[in-house]
């Protein structure tokens, strides 16, 4: 295997002690230059927290809203970074974000997180989505394991009781997509205009898998534990269909509403399930769950292009959306890696240096951070934004971190 680049990032050289350790250190330089010195230089917002949006051309929208979603995914990127860098100013990153997400977007009075925030602070949506609680839970239990701060655990904690009391469905199992501030039903429950106004989906479950997680790491409750095994025989049994590609959109019996195919969310489930199951630590479930993870990864790879790069989206008959978005590419790095390790077929490490070389060559900015997506001819879209409420250091960030963690 090889990891080649015009960059000066790939300077390293193997060593016979480890291979691979040049693609870390490169990872690590990518993870700091690239990506996160983007956010410090870029983000921070003196009224508090972070600003809203940087559009694609690079200008900052001082004024606008500020979404939880971005906030929390920053804490865990801060949080999870300074882990493995070490670097003093990472953690004032971290600490900054839990400043802000533990007093502006914590509900003091229905419990939770909020939506929305203006610049200012003040309360412009207030529904409780059940994936922006999973991101709370998420980021707050990686904060602690940088602070131990117990009210940074009491709040994943309680989040994840509000979760079970309100969006967990007794009857159907799984979980509501949306509540109202209150945790009352609300008609609208869509995370995004682009989705579908679905009771239950995909998106929501995988990522309340990987908060349930992550809170288990810190937090070894049986009551947790329980519902982490429940979630994940749900989701195998529900929500990935013969090819192993996931199904998205259902009613709250689980009707199936539509035959999307997101290759990116494919890749990202693959290693997101079995990181579950090991934290977990049921030999027997960690077994079930490896045949589906290495099915995922195949079902996902008939989305990977001559040029490496991970397409979006399909059906049934064929690739409808040939873009290729930035976090595709970056689950496509984790999720490759980690066939390679319950394998050890190293055709699946060739097709992660393909993604890589893609990356580098079309995703990457040289300004700092990645483009949001490319068309099939490697055309970036500068139409979409650089830093959003969807377009945060999460995905690109966390696969330096898994790489790093994984391959050192």
């Amino acid at each position: 295997m090889h990891f080649t680049s015009t960059s000066p990032m790939s300077k390293y050289k193997k060593t016979e002690e480890n291979p691979y350790l040049s693609f870390v250190h490169e990872c690590q330089m990518v993870l700091s230059e690239n990506i996160l010195s983007f956010w410090s230089r870029k983000m921070v917002d003196p009224l508090g927290g972070f600003y809203g949006r940087i559009d694609g051309l690079g200008k900052l929208h001082e004024d606008s809203d500020k979404a939880v979603i971005l906030n929390t995914r920053i804490l865990w990127t801060y949080s999870a970074a300074y882990q493995v860098t070490g670097n003093p100013k990472h953690k004032l990153m971290a600490d900054r974000a839990y400043e802000y997400v533990s007093t502006q977007f914590i509900d003091t009075k229905h419990g939770g997180v909020v939506w929305m925030l203006n610049r200012q602070g003040d309360l412009v949506n207030g529904k409780k989505q059940t994936y922006a609680q999973a991101f709370a839970v998420y980021a707050l239990a990686e904060f602690h394991k940088i602070n131990e701060y117990k009210r940074a655990k009491d709040h994943a904690i309680r989040i994840f009781e509000l979760m079970e009391e309100h969006a967990f469905d007794p009857l159907h199992d799984g979980y509501l997509e949306a509540l109202n501030q209150d945790w009352k039903p609300i008609r609208d429950v869509r995370l995004s205009d682009k989705d579908m106004n679905a009771e239950k989906t995909m998106n929501n479950h995988l990522h309340v898998l990987e908060a349930y997680t992550n809170l288990y790491r810190i937090w070894p409750d049986a009551k947790l534990k329980e519902q982490l095994i429940r979630l994940i025989n749900l989701m195998c049994a529900k929500l990935i269909d013969d090819q192993g590609h996931f199904k998205l959109f259902f009613d709250r019996e689980w009707n199936l509403l539509s035959d999307e195919i997101s290759f990116g969310h494919d890749i990202e489930g693959s290693w997101l399930l079995y990181e579950a199951a090991e934290v977990v630590g049921d030999p027997e479930l960690i077994e079930g769950i490896k045949p589906i993870a290495i099915k995922m990864i195949q079902a996902a790879l008939e989305g990977q292009d001559a040029d490496g790069g991970l397409m979006n989206e399909a059906n049934p008959e064929g690739i409808v959306d040939e873009d290729k978005h930035w976090w595709p590419q970056a689950e496509a790095l984790v999720g490759l890696v980690n066939a390679w390790q319950l394998t050890g077929d190293e055709q699946y490490l060739d097709k992660m240096n393909a993604v890589w070389k893609f990356i580098r060559t079309y995703i990457m900015d040289k300004d700092g951070e990645w483009h949001w997506k490319v068309n099939k001819h490697g055309d970036v879209d500068y139409q979409e934004d650089k830093a959003g409420p969807w377009k945060c250091p999460y995905h690109n960030g966390r696969a330096m971190i898994e790489l790093m963690n994984r391959l050192k």
